[in-house]
């Protein structure tokens, strides 16, 4: 049996965190693991490996670049891919992520209807 496919949401705004967990496991049939900061969220994937994480770049403390900054060094989370929660429209930004290791970015707000669809087309799930 195969195990169904897990995504961990960093982001410090828990109603973010309680409509994409949400959407993703009903419309999507994925786990999915929740952290409201970069250093919670770097030890649960690390402990747990998801399939993909989905990282808010604005969070107070440790913000996206710097998690993903933990997540890539780290030999354990390296290859997961992470996927950026924008509210900016900064796709002068875009080209900085991409080189950090970011594999795509997803503005906010999103569409929760359309969310699982973008994620798969991003990752090439099927």
């Amino acid at each position: 049996m195969t195990r169904n496919r897990c995504i961990l949401i960093i982001d410090d705004e828990e109603d973010i965190r309680e409509v994409t967990q949400l959407t993703l496991e009903l419309e999507g049939g994925w786990d999915v693991l929740t952290a409201s900061s970069g250093m919670e969220g770097i030890a649960l994937a690390e402990r747990e490996r998801p399939d993909a994480i989905l990282l808010d770049v604005m969070m107070p403390d440790m913000d996206g670049i710097a998690t993903i900054g933990g997540l890539k060094d780290n030999p354990q989370t390296r290859s997961i891919p992470v996927l950026f929660l924008t509210a900016k429209g900064q796709s002068d930004a875009l080209e900085e992520w991409l080189e950090l290791g970011v594999t795509a970015t997803i503005s906010k707000p999103f569409n929760p209807l359309q969310l699982v669809s973008q994620i798969r087309q991003i990752l090439r799930w099927n």
